[in-house]
């Protein structure tokens, strides 16, 4: 997590082109990185990159087996969406981050719906509509050989309504001959179709250059939405764990159904409640009911879903079930939560039920299985009896608060001084590296870049945000680290 600076993160009022840093700070701040023989382009560079709001979301959608996980990888420029010459095989992991003419985007892949007994048409429309709601622009990708088929007017149907930017992909076009069939994609009335052969790469950089015309600069924040206005709460986790339970005991009514049936929202629920005399917004994200035959396709909506609503929220509650070992689905959803950046509250549910033995292994569990969330707050509840409730809003406001900490840039490398002199890098190949100086560039999660003299390992990088940690607190939320190293003097020159 930490050698990768994460987008994500609001750009509030202080955080303006020099990310959080003020202007006299941030004069201060280039003069000590000119002394220590920084190029003053490449610090000003990492500033912006780690101090930036969020990335601009660009979704690929279409019918199956029109070549989108092969086209995703194409603009990731690595494997990484699985490819299989079938419909449905895109499972588990979405969203991914990709660059094209020194911009950086977030890539939504919407593959992997296999078909079902309620046709076609439904599923895609479905997963289309998911994926362009939380999407800045889309790319919409048609087979060139086959042409447009009722399923692609359905999904251009769903694409008017929603009014977002669409960049038409005519896909599998691998040479000239194939492109008077693209031509006839001109019929969607979507604008031009680009012809593309997402396996072999052709024609793909003009797509991107399209997309970029599409993609707006810096997307507005879609939470937070006014100074003093209602912080959003994305209710998260695995079907069953008692989501609506809980949104309903919060709201002491019943606003959602509730039903023994795992799975039985369908469609996210936006709630403003009165919670310890504070108004929240929470937004119950459960996934769509599950049958036999639509389980696969069931999971895949709702991790979509959940993507979706988590992107838009600034806490993240992930309810586990205490009740059960916990499971790989439920540190997927973990894992999701942290790399969107979101601030982070663990409510184990069903605690009433627990007796002493399974609260031993739980516990157990929890050491291994959620290490790597360890400084989220954590509450032990239950949505039926409303037991522990009082406790869910001061986690929620810890969280938040270490969400939004700032370190000034004076304290944080007093910190790193003492830090590096008490514990220095080992040495690795005869060098030891040291971190020179550092700043917090954004927060909404605290981003910081420090600045070394050579590479830093993974294993001190995680060093220091614990001790970062314990400094300056940080109790709820993801810290992201990235390090620039110092080039060689004159190294630019040869």
């Amino acid at each position: 997590m930490n050698d990768h600076i994460q987008p994500d993160g609001s750009a509030g009022p202080a955080e303006h082109e020099h990310g959080a840093l003020g202007d006299a700070e941030y004069a201060e701040f280039m003069e000590l990185a000119a002394e220590e023989g920084f190029d003053i382009e490449d610090v000003e560079g990492a500033i912006d990159e780690a101090g930036h709001g969020p990335l601009p979301v660009l979704a690929v959608v279409g019918r199956p087996n029109v070549g989108k996980s092969t086209l995703v990888n194409r603009i990731i420029g690595r494997r990484e969406a699985v490819v299989e010459d079938k419909p449905g095989v895109t499972r588990d992991r979405v969203t991914y981050e990709a660059e094209w003419a020194g911009r950086r985007f977030k890539l939504v892949d919407t593959g992997g719906w296999e078909q079902d007994v309620l046709g076609i048409d439904a599923s895609v429309a479905a997963q289309a509509e998911y994926a362009i709601e939380a999407a800045d622009a889309v790319v919409f990708v048609v087979d060139a050989k086959v042409g447009a088929t009722d399923t692609d007017e359905a999904v251009v149907r769903l694409l008017r309504k929603a009014g977002k930017p669409v960049v038409l992909c005519a896909n599998k076009v691998d040479g000239m001959s194939g492109e008077s069939d693209a031509s006839y994609l001109w019929a969607l009335g979507l604008g031009e179709p680009h012809p593309v052969s997402a396996l072999h790469g052709r024609g793909t950089g003009d797509m991107l250059d399209a997309v970029l015309e599409a993609l707006p600069e810096a997307p507005a924040q879609t939470f937070g939405t006014a100074v003093g206005g209602p912080r959003r709460i994305a209710l998260i986790g695995r079907p069953n764990v008692g989501k609506s339970s809980l949104l309903n005991k919060v709201a002491n009514e019943d606003r959602v159904v509730v039903n023994e049936v795992a799975g039985t929202t369908r469609d996210p629920v936006d709630e403003l409640i009165e919670l310890g005399g504070i108004t929240w917004k929470f937004v119950d994200t459960a996934g769509i009911r599950k049958r036999v035959h639509l389980q696969q396709g069931a999971d895949y909506y709702a991790s979509l879903r959940t993507a979706a609503a988590v992107e838009k929220a600034e806490v993240a509650v992930i309810l586990i079930d205490a009740s059960e070992t916990i499971s790989v689905q439920d540190q997927r959803i973990v894992t999701m939560a942290v790399d969107a950046g979101r601030a982070i509250v663990l409510a184990f549910n069903k605690w009433d039920t627990l007796d002493e033995e399974r609260r031993y292994y739980l516990e157990r569990e929890i050491e291994t299985e959620l290490l790597q969330v360890a400084w989220a707050p954590r509450v032990n509840v239950s949505a039926r009896t409303g037991r522990h409730m009082e406790k869910l809003v001061p986690a929620i406001e810890a969280a938040l608060d270490g969400w939004e900490t700032r370190v000034p840039t004076g304290r944080l490398n007093a910190f790193l001084g003492e830090l590096v002199a008490a514990h220095p890098h080992p040495v690795r190949g005869g060098k030891q590296p040291r971190i020179l100086f550092g700043t917090q560039a954004g927060t909404k999660p605290p981003r910081f870049v420090l600045f070394a003299s050579g590479f830093i390992e993974h294993g001190y990088r995680r060093f220091i945000e614990r001790r970062l940690r314990e400094e300056f607190g940080f109790e709820g939320t993801p810290i992201h680290i990235s390090v620039r190293v110092r080039e060689k003097r004159g190294a630019k020159k040869k």
